[in-house]
C-alpha cells in the first residue's frame, strides 16, 4: 500500500479525523448492509428472470451469508494479523468485483456463485470496520462512536432498498448490484486518506484448517435444511447432509480447543457477558434476518406491492435507527447495556407478532407501519448496547477476534433463519407467513430472557461490573 501507514500510537485522533474515519466505516460496512436488504426486495424479480426455484432463491441469500458467516472469524484475525486498514480496503475492492459479476450474471448457478463471492469479501470488511474504531478511539469516544456507526449505517442500508426497489422496477434486477461500485470508491479514498493502520502483534498465524471446517460444516447443515423442502424430510440425502453438518462442526470445536491460535478462541467463552451477549445475538438476529427476508417477499408475491414500494416500507426501520441508535448508544453507558439488552428485544419481538397479524392485507399505514416502528424501537435499543458490550467482554487487543465472532454468530443466525424458516413459508399450500412472524417473535423474546439472565453492566466510572441488589441474601452481579 502506497504511503507511510499512520498509527493510533501516533497522537490523538482529531475530531475532524474522526469522522472521515466513521464515514469509511460506515461506508464500508454499509455494502453489507445494503446488499442484504437490497436482494430480499428483488427476489421475486429474480425468481422471474432467472427461472430460479424456492431453494435457489434461498441460496441468493444464503450463499452470502453462509461464507459471511463461516470465514467472518478468520477475517477479524487477518486484519488484527496483516492490518484492519488493509484487510477493509482488500475486502471493499473484492466486494465491488463480486458485486459487477452479480450484476453480469446470466444464470441463477452464477449469481449464486458471485454472492458467495461477496459473503467471502465481507467477512473481512465487516470485522474490519468494528475492529477500526475500536483501535482509533479510547474507551471514552468508543461508546458513541459505536452507536453512530449503527445509526449511519441505518441511515445509509436505508437507502438500499428504497432505490434498489425503483431500480427493479424501472431499470433491472441486475442494476441493484451496481449500487455498491460508488459506495466502495468512496470508502477506498476515505480509507487511505484517514483510517490509521492497527494490528495485533500477538496475531501470527491464521486457523485455515478451522475456517475450513467451518464452512463446510455450516453448508452441509444449510443444504439439507433447504433440500428438506423439496425432497422431503425422508430423503437418505437430507439425512445424510445434516448429520454431515453436525458431525463437522463437532469437529470444528474440537479444533477451536487444541488449536494454538483458534479463530474463534473457547477461552473467551468463559466471559458469560460474552456468552450471553453471543446467544442474545444468535436468537435475536434470526428473528430479524426472518422477518426482514420475508415481509418484502410476501407483500410484493401475495399483496401487490411492487419491488419500490416493498423497498419503502422498509425505510422507517433505518430511519428509526439512524435517528435514534446514537442517543442509545449514550444511554447505554447511563443505565447499563442489561437492561437495554433485556426490554430492547423484547420490544422487538412485539414488533414481529405484529408484523405477522392479518392486518398487514389492510395496507401500509394500518397493517404494516405499527409494527416496523415497534421493531424499530427495539432494534434501536438493542444494537448499539450489544455491539458495545461484545467489545468491552474481551482484551482490547483480541477485538478483531470479538467483532468476528460476534458478526459470525449474526450471519449464521440469518443463515439458519432464511433456511429454517423457508421451511415453514414455502410449505405446500403456503399460508406459512403469520407461523413465519411468530417464530420470529418467539426468538426474539428469548434474546430478551437472554440478556436479563447473562448480561453484566459494566460500571461506567471503573470498568468493573455493577452489582444490582436481587431479593434475598446477596445480590446479583
Amino acid at each position: 500500500m502506497a504511503g507511510a501507514e499512520p498509527s493510533p500510537d501516533d497522537g490523538t485522533i482529531s475530531p475532524a479525523r474522526g469522522r472521515l474515519i466513521l464515514a469509511a466505516t460506515v461506508l464500508g460496512s454499509s455494502l453489507a448492509f445494503i446488499d442484504g436488504s437490497v436482494v430480499n426486495v428483488a427476489l421475486p424479480a429474480i425468481r422471474q428472470a432467472l427461472k430460479a426455484d424456492p431453494g435457489q432463491i434461498q441460496w441468493i441469500v444464503n450463499a452470502y451469508l453462509l461464507l459471511l458467516g463461516a470465514l467472518v472469524l478468520i477475517g477479524g484475525s487477518a486484519g488484527d494479523r496483516w492490518g484492519r486498514r488493509r484487510m477493509f480496503v482488500a475486502g471493499v475492492i473484492l466486494f465491488a468485483l463480486a458485486s459487477l459479476a452479480c450484476a453480469l450474471a446470466p444464470n441463477v448457478q452464477l449469481l449464486i456463485a458471485a454472492r458467495a463471492v461477496q459473503g467471502l469479501a465481507a467477512a473481512f470488511v465487516v470485522p474490519a470496520s468494528l475492529a477500526i474504531l475500536g483501535a482509533s478511539f479510547d474507551e471514552t469516544a468508543r461508546g458513541p462512536m459505536i452507536g453512530a456507526w449503527a445509526g449511519f449505517a441505518a441511515v445509509t442500508a436505508a437507502i438500499g432498498p428504497v432505490l434498489g426497489g425503483w431500480l427493479v422496477d424501472a431499470v433491472s434486477w441486475r442494476a441493484i448490484f451496481l449500487i455498491n461500485l460508488p459506495i466502495a470508491a468512496a470508502t477506498v479514498w476515505l480509507t487511505l486518506k484517514a483510517v490509521p493502520e492497527s494490528r495485533d502483534p500477538d496475531v501470527d498465524h491464521l486457523d485455515w484448517r478451522g475456517a475450513i471446517l467451518a464452512a463446510a460444516g455450516l453448508g452441509a447443515l444449510t443444504w439439507g435444511l433447504t433440500a428438506a423442502g423439496e425432497r422431503g424430510w425422508a430423503s437418505p440425502a437430507v439425512w445424510s447432509a445434516l448429520v454431515a453438518g453436525v458431525a463437522i462442526l463437532a469437529g470444528f470445536i474440537a479444533l477451536q480447543a487444541r488449536e494454538t491460535h483458534p479463530m474463534m478462541p473457547l477461552s473467551l467463552y468463559r466471559s458469560p457477558t460474552f456468552s450471553g451477549a453471543n446467544l442474545l445475538t444468535l436468537a435475536l438476529y434470526f428473528g430479524l434476518t426472518g422477518a426482514l427476508f420475508f415481509l418484502p417477499y410476501e407483500l410484493i408475491a401475495r399483496h401487490g406491492y411492487k419491488a419500490a414500494e416493498a423497498g419503502a416500507t422498509l425505510l422507517p426501520l433505518s430511519v428509526v435507527m439512524g435517528t435514534l441508535s446514537g442517543v442509545a448508544g449514550r444511554l447505554a453507558n447511563k443505565v447499563g447495556a442489561q437492561a437495554m439488552l433485556t426490554v430492547g428485544p423484547i420490544t422487538a419481538g412485539i414488533g414481529f407478532a405484529m408484523l405477522g397479524g392479518p392486518w398487514i392485507a389492510s395496507g401500509f399505514w394500518i397493517g404494516v407501519l405499527p409494527g416496523l416502528l415497534v421493531l424499530a424501537i427495539g432494534m434501536t435499543i438493542s444494537v448499539a448496547p450489544l455491539t458495545s458490550t461484545v467489545m468491552a467482554a474481551v482484551p482490547s487487543s483480541h477485538a478483531g477476534v470479538a467483532s468476528g465472532i460476534n458478526n459470525a454468530v449474526a450471519r449464521i443466525a440469518g443463515l439458519l433463519a432464511v433456511a429454517v424458516l423457508g421451511l415453514v413459508y414455502f410449505a405446500p399450500g403456503g399460508g406459512g407467513y403469520p407461523w413465519v412472524m411468530g417464530i420470529s417473535a418467539a426468538a426474539a423474546i428469548a434474546a430478551g430472557l437472554v440478556g436479563l439472565v447473562t448480561i453484566r453492566t459494566p460500571n461506567p466510572r471503573t470498568g468493573a461490573p455493577r452489582r444490582t441488589p436481587a431479593p434475598g441474601p446477596g445480590s446479583a452481579g
